[in-house]
């Protein structure tokens, strides 16, 4: 792959994917999501990986879309091109998905980042959907999922203004958990993800499902989905060998299965 790097700890059940355009801020192309949502795809089969981690570097995890494939494209070509139908498989991704992120997550890489489950921030990290100073909008969910996120008043405030988030304010408004030093957001986002794949995998990809789908149902219909997940944990032999293990006062040994 020329834009992706992918790095397995399979000790510790945990995947590194690294997007890797640094002269270009990880701008998002075209090739880059393709290769992205191919190495997803394959660690979502890796029975070696429980938790994937996504990033970029200190400068940059994603500074946007790649605008020059796209300037003189008209509204038919776009859609024609259908590139969110990329995005769209990326989000279907069933394992946890971290996001450590530097620098700009601007555009596209905020709305990357925002397709993850969650969002580990350094001090340096700026989020925003710019989109407006270009003469359009967001169109890979920036209208949806920052005012999720955020509420109303302040994604119209970012969104029709083009302002950024600094990384304290991210955290403020839930957007992201944690904001560390620069030389700590890979670290702490590997040191969450270590702790997440000590977890039933079973039971954590349950629960990933159960709690986006709150954001997709009124309150009956996610309490029913996630009373159908709740119930499925006990056809796994990771609930079997959780509780057995609470009961004998030992640390379980989780296969996944």
């Amino acid at each position: 792959m020329e834009f992706i790097k992918v790095t397995e700890q399979k000790e510790q059940y945990v995947a590194l994917v690294e997007l890797n355009r640094p002269k270009e801020l990880n701008a998002l192309n075209h090739q880059l999501m393709q290769e992205l949502l191919a190495a997803l795809q394959q660690l979502d089969k890796n029975e070696n990986v429980r938790v994937i981690i996504l990033t970029g570097n200190e400068k940059a995890f994603a500074a946007g879309a790649d605008i020059k494939q796209m300037a003189d494209k008209s509204a038919m070509e776009m859609l024609m091109i259908d590139s969110f139908s990329t995005w769209d498989q990326i989000r279907k991704t069933k394992k946890p998905i971290i996001a450590a992120v530097s620098g700009f997550a601007l555009g596209g890489g905020c709305e990357l980042a925002m397709m993850c489950d969650i969002i580990i921030a350094s001090e340096t990290a700026k989020f925003g959907q710019p989109e407006i100073k270009i003469g359009t909008i967001p169109g890979a969910g920036g209208t949806q999922r920052l005012t999720k996120a955020l509420g109303k008043a302040k994604s119209m405030e970012l969104i029709l203004s083009g302002r950024f988030l600094s990384a304290e304010e991210a955290v403020f408004y839930g957007l992201a958990v944690k904001v560390v030093p620069v030389e700590m957001y890979l670290h702490e986002a590997l040191t969450l993800a270590k702790e997440i794949a000590q977890m039933s995998p079973v039971a954590v990809q349950l629960a990933k499902e159960a709690i986006n789908r709150s954001f997709e149902t009124q309150l009956d219909e996610g309490l029913a989905f996630e009373r159908k997940n709740f119930y499925l944990t006990f056809a796994s032999e990771d609930q079997k060998e959780g509780m057995k293990a609470f009961v004998e006062k030992r640390k379980p040994e989780y296969k996944g299965k």
